[in-house]
């Protein structure tokens, strides 16, 4: 069994990633309904946080049906992170989480996220001051490192665990390669199998399928799995990989009305939760994957993605259930 500290999180837990515009309250409401064990929010900029920005204070809603839930912070200066620390403990969450990880061009010009892989020292010096700041247990996200020629990731995790660092997610690629080519797990299983490692190690990247998540148990020996991608518009995934790992069977695909159902839901919870202009708007990347797989299917999509009144979404959601009800997903 994992274990964050004294969070017990299960038999290779999985874990909803940390996305921008994506980890909101709604969502990971839909992803915990479906299996996912420990949810983690969007990312929080320490400054925004200090600064009292209302978009990243916003960010630190929390609920009790999503625990365990982490808050993720990130951040450079050292001033502002301890700040941003007892702002975040004060929200109540099970878990702090420091995004080195994040390898966008504004995050990581500002030497956080990704950026700070230039700079081991400071990412394990930063991560020891948290530590030592709050009684909630302290995790990292990162990536194997900068670029090919800098992965120490086995040499930085045991430094970050030495630390006091509960658990660490990677994400088995290099800032250099952002989103492109494949995650090499490799690395990350080398981490796990490192005799002085007793923190769980969690991977992250291509888990785009229940054996894949297999793969990533069984023939790599992590700890658990971190889903990102796979579960935007798609909730359902964790209990599928779930309903795997138990039978060694593929879950029957939700049915359109379950989609339908799913979208509803989803839209009208962001609209209560960010207002109704943002709510139809942040909520637009989800559709393409709640309804991946129907043929024909642009004319209503573009309805979804294109109208800016919530009526009209659900409408489109109305005529989506009458025009394809009873369609089979395979």
């Amino acid at each position: 069994m994992a274990k964050i500290g004294d969070i017990d999180v299960g038999e290779f837990p999985l874990l909803l990633a940390p996305m921008e515009d994506v980890s909101d309250p709604p969502f990971r409401a839909l992803c915990k309904e479906q299996g996912a064990d420990v949810v983690y929010t969007e990312f929080i900029s320490s400054e925004g946080l200090i600064r009292d920005a209302a978009k990243s204070v916003m960010k630190l809603d929390i609920y009790e049906k999503e625990r365990p839930v982490g808050i993720q912070i990130f951040g450079a200066n050292l001033d502002s992170m301890l700040k941003s620390v007892e702002i975040v403990e004060a929200s109540g969450p099970d878990i702090i989480d420091i995004n080195f990880g994040c390898p966008v061009k504004k995050v990581v010009s500002k030497g956080a996220g990704a950026g700070i892989l230039k700079d081991i020292d400071l990412m394990v010096s930063l991560t020891k001051a948290m530590v030592e700041h709050t009684k909630l247990p302290v995790t990292v996200k990162t990536r194997l490192g900068w670029d090919h020629d800098s992965i120490r990731i086995v040499e930085v995790a045991e430094r970050l665990q030495d630390v006091g660092c509960k658990a660490i997610s990677i994400h088995g690629r290099t800032r250099a390669q952002m989103y492109k080519g494949n995650a090499d797990w490799k690395p990350i299983a080398e981490v796990k199998n490192n005799p002085r490692m007793h923190i769980p190690v969690f991977g992250n990247g291509d888990v785009d399928s229940p054996e894949r998540a297999v793969e990533m148990r069984d023939q790599y020996g992590l700890d658990g799995a971190m889903i990102g991608r796979a579960s935007i518009g798609y909730p359902w995934f964790f209990k599928e990989v779930k309903h795997f790992f138990r039978t060694g069977e593929h879950l029957a695909p939700p049915t359109i009305e379950e989609r339908v159902a799913a979208a509803r839901r989803h839209l009208q919870m962001s609209i209560d939760w960010k207002g109704e202009k943002l709510g139809v708007f942040e909520t637009r990347r989800h559709y393409t994957n709640y309804f991946k797989g129907i043929p024909h299917f642009k004319e209503y999509r573009t309805k979804m993605v294109t109208s800016d009144h919530p009526d009209d979404v659900f409408a489109a959601f109305d005529e989506v259930l009458e025009k394809f009800a009873g369609y089979q997903f395979v």
